[in-house]
């Protein structure tokens, strides 16, 4: 399996959990905070993983780092309240991990 081919599922895999979550934690909400970001990074994901391979990688890899970022800000958010988002930091992990797998791919090629 090709980095790419994984870069794709793991975005599907990301992008559907985190509409899922939308609904099993009822934060399908106005006054959700999360709400726009997450949609936007199910979206982009979702498109990212769509797209010719030539498009995909660099696409792939600024979807990872958007999404990194809002899983970031959401895991702080849970700190912050003395908590821990165990969703978000998974997602977190699993973003960041992707973008340097395939920031290394782009240099391995280069």
């Amino acid at each position: 399996m090709t980095v790419l081919t994984i870069g794709r599922l793991g975005a599907v895999a990301i992008s559907v959990t985190t509409f899922g979550f939308l609904f099993l934690r009822d934060n399908w909400r106005a006054d959700n905070l999360f709400l726009v970001p997450d949609l936007v990074l199910c979206a982009v994901l979702a498109v990212a993983a769509a797209l010719p391979a030539r498009a995909a990688a660099p696409a792939l890899l600024g979807a990872y780092a958007f999404t990194a970022g809002v899983l970031a800000t959401s895991v702080s958010s849970f700190a912050v309240d003395g908590r821990v988002g165990y969703a978000s930091l998974a997602g977190l992990v699993a973003a960041t991990f992707m973008t340097l797998v395939l920031l290394r791919g782009r240099g391995a090629r280069a």
